[in-house]
């Protein structure tokens, strides 16, 4: 049986609830209230082993789990949505060059999930406006935007001068792009220093480690597949 340690952060009334997983970096689960949110944790980690596996790791969704909460914030900004602002114990924690290369390829797995998804979409589908919700494309924009905002927190990243101009582009050009970006980002993550693995850098009011950079990364991209596989109606493995 595996033990997993619950961070959730929620407004006072324990609304809105965001559950992170953090020995699972990238699991999160969501609900309109504390309650369904935990009681939906079991098979949101579930459904993340199930990922992990599909790509050859070495887990076993079907195995006993347990859960527990560590940490309930119901205190401070944009609670409920992935606040940016907050900082869990196990965000403090080094990262390991074999950390690195963990989630920098856990995150290629997201990323080309997503892909594999849209790869057969017709152009209309690929930019169809609903009455609720993004259009496909704008989900992979706001994802590699975001992407790219995590990284560029240290500094600048050798060879982009920034996201660029992605709305303009046609959508051969826009993917091989965002391909290149997160290349050159992956690069980066596994360029850092011992100190940018291990020291937490404090920018107004805003603190983050490598391992919070890594884990928002994760937990946002992870986010998104979710909901482009709502958006098209396909089933999660």
């Amino acid at each position: 049986m595996t033990l997993y340690d619950l961070y959730l952060e929620s407004g006072p009334k324990r609304k809105k609830t965001m559950v992170h997983v953090p020995a699972l970096l990238g699991c999160i689960a969501n609900g309109p209230t504390t309650e369904e949110a935990l009681e939906r944790t079991p098979d949101a980690i579930r459904a993340f082993l199930r990922f992990l596996q599909c790509h050859g790791a070495a887990v076993d969704p079907e195995e006993e789990i347990e859960t527990r909460v560590a940490e309930q914030v119901t205190e401070g900004d944009w609670l409920g949505n992935g606040s940016p602002y907050l900082v869990f114990p196990s965000d403090l924690e080094p990262l390991t060059p074999d950390d690195v290369e963990t989630f920098v390829t856990r995150a290629a797995w997201m990323r080309a999930d997503m892909l594999a998804l849209v790869a057969d979409l017709t152009d209309d589908e690929w930019t169809e406006k609903l009455a609720t919700g993004r259009a496909v494309r704008r989900i992979l924009e706001h994802v590699a935007g975001a992407e790219y905002s995590y990284v560029r927190y240290f500094g600048k990243i050798p060879g982009l001068a920034g996201p660029g101009a992605m709305e303009k582009m046609g959508r051969e050009r826009f993917l091989a792009w965002i391909d290149h970006v997160q290349q050159c980002e992956f690069d980066r993550l596994r360029s850092f220093t011992d100190a940018e693995r291990s020291e937490p850098f404090i920018r107004g009011q805003t603190t983050r480690t490598a391992r919070k950079v890594m884990r928002r990364m994760l937990e946002h991209q992870w986010e998104h597949l979710a909901e482009l596989r709502d958006r098209l109606d396909e089933p999660a493995p």
